[in-house]
């Protein structure tokens, strides 16, 4: 599997990388107001999509981007906050991870989601040279749609590079 083919590195599950952290929101963690803060959260959204990649690729990964992301509603100091992440579509030597943050009420009983976001990751080794990323199986009809999802966002990312470097080079 050293020769760099993508295609001799065996497929996996997504529910090989699935990954799931908690934590609790603190006061340093908030604004004012006690809410987290959005830059707290996505540093929170990028460690859980950094652990479902690292799982999938087997090695380092580093973040290319984060393409999206939704702020439902807020997170108050106190709050017991899950993020899970899971690969939705590997490419290459990138992939593209979807996280779900959802806050936990532990004396209710009930969850509610609170951001959502995808990254991209790219696999590289310690040197920082690309490396080739197993192929994901999506096995339910939920990782089959955000597999396809994948897709068209990875199109969307591509135009969009395209047409700011054509206006870059037009000044």
């Amino acid at each position: 599997m050293t020769d760099g083919n993508h295609h001799h590195l065996a497929p996996r599950t997504v529910q090989e990388s699935q990954s799931e952290m908690a934590e609790v929101v603190l006061p340093n963690d908030a604004n004012p107001l006690g809410n987290l803060l959005g830059g707290r959260l996505m540093h929170l959204i990028d460690i859980a999509g950094a652990m479902a990649a690292h799982r999938h690729a087997r090695s380092y990964v580093v973040t290319a981007s984060m393409d999206h992301i939704d702020f439902l509603s807020p997170v108050h100091i106190g709050d017991l906050l899950i993020l899970r992440s899971s690969v939705n579509r590997a490419f290459r030597t990138s992939m593209e991870i979807g996280v779900k943050c959802w806050v936990e009420n532990y004396i209710a009983g009930t969850s509610r989601h609170v951001a959502s976001a995808y990254l991209t990751f790219v696999a590289v080794d310690k040197h920082g040279h690309h490396q080739p990323v197993p192929q994901i199986i999506p096995e339910t009809e939920e990782e089959k749609q955000r597999y396809e999802g994948a897709g068209r966002r990875r199109e969307i990312r591509k135009e969009e590079q395209e047409r700011r470097r054509t206006l870059k080079k037009n000044g």
